[in-house]
């Protein structure tokens, strides 16, 4: 395995964020509190991650070990993307988010994490050259929507349920850009694939709305859906686009 990079940036101070937040209403005071801690937390991401250059973020299971296919085949994604010129980033964890960052760090391309704050700790991956730690997951789903052009799905369980969610309703509502998004496994997300079917079948969905999704095994087509539909859709093959990898 790899050293961790030194040049990581991790959190600039413990976080300190009430725990309680959403557990219901408390004293006007201890609201404020936490107002200021979360706009602490989306400054510290911003200032992080502002000059990361354009990215496609991976979502998947943090459990799945490097014996697994799936972090095989994660690495392939990686590296892909590392190629495609984007900056991959992850939750920071284990499993396919590894994969992720080490198949880019391999190839030759950056990555960065944001990591979440647990109970029980999430260990960063030594395969990122920059991080940010979280304490609410919706600041941090925020940092993994904002500075991406494509959204590449490994098999996960409910934290990546809810983040593909998160960026199919963003898309749905025009919240951001109509950014493709790749579903990386048929076996896998058939049946979600069918369960969107019947939503679309039932009106609640429209067939728009699921124009960029695409469900693939081939990491080759994968990545051609993204060179189609973010880097030559959104310009970032352009020598004005490329991106400030890690600048200051």
């Amino acid at each position: 395995m790899a050293e961790a990079p030194p040049d990581r940036v991790p959190s600039s101070e413990p976080i300190g964020a009430d725990r309680l937040f959403l557990s219901g209403p408390r004293s006007r005071w201890k609201e404020f509190l936490s107002v200021l801690d979360i706009l602490r937390e989306f400054i510290r991401g911003f200032r992080t991650l502002h000059f990361v250059g354009p990215c496609v973020t991976v979502f998947g299971s943090a459990r799945f070990k490097e014996n697994h296919p799936y972090y095989s085949l994660t690495e392939q994604v990686g590296a892909g993307l590392a190629r495609l010129g984007f900056t991959v980033m992850t939750g920071g964890g284990p499993g396919v988010m590894e994969a992720a960052c080490r198949g880019a760090k391999e190839a030759g391309g950056f990555t960065v994490g944001c990591n979440i704050v647990l109970p029980e700790e999430q260990n960063l991956n030594p395969y990122l050259d920059r991080s940010v730690a979280f304490e609410h997951f919706f600041v941090r789903k925020v940092m993994l929507v904002k500075y991406s052009y494509a959204f590449v799905v490994m098999p996960g369980g409910l934290g990546t349920m809810d983040e593909l969610f998160e960026a199919l309703t963003l898309i749905q509502t025009a919240k951001i850009k109509n950014f493709p998004v790749v579903l990386m496994s048929t076996e896998y997300y058939r049946p979600l694939m069918g369960l969107l079917a019947k939503m679309v079948a039932g009106g609640t969905i429209s067939n728009t709305d699921l124009d960029l999704l695409l469900m693939t095994d081939s990491v080759e087509q994968a990545m051609d859906h993204i060179q189609k539909h973010a880097v030559k859709s959104f310009g970032l093959d352009r020598p004005t686009q490329k991106m400030m990898v890690l600048g200051e």
